[in-house]
């Protein structure tokens, strides 16, 4: 199987980043209605299920992303930390875009400044 393309990966990944975040919002309000107002369990059922296979996708791109752009292990580890906590992947995406962990690079010759791809 053929993994796509450096730049589609982290496309991938920013996506994912943000999705994840906005299913934990949506499963804490689900949490909130089923067990502090107690009227409803419908989103914990419906939440629950999406925020889980958000969370693996994340997590796996993740992987993908720190063998293929070669992270060093503190920024995997924090990639993976970020899914446990609340929203902390849209804070993820953005220091590791910010840092350059993110950016879809090019072979260069030795020497060479590394130049980031057009459309990322």
């Amino acid at each position: 199987m053929k993994l796509p393309s450096k730049p589609a990966m982290i496309r991938l990944f920013r996506v994912l980043a943000v999705a994840e975040g906005f299913s934990w919002a949506a499963l804490l309000i689900g949490m909130f209605l089923k067990w502090v107002t107690r009227t409803t369990e419908l989103g914990v059922e419906i939440a629950g299920p999406i925020h889980g296979a958000l969370f693996i996708a994340y997590g796996m791109t993740a992987l993908v992303l720190w063998r293929g752009q070669r992270w060093p292990f503190r920024v995997a580890l924090f990639a993976g930390l970020s899914a446990v906590f609340p929203f902390a992947t849209v804070w993820f995406e953005r220091w590791a875009g910010r840092r350059g962990f993110l950016a879809a690079t090019t072979a260069q010759p030795a020497g060479q400044p590394v130049q980031e791809t057009a459309g990322v």
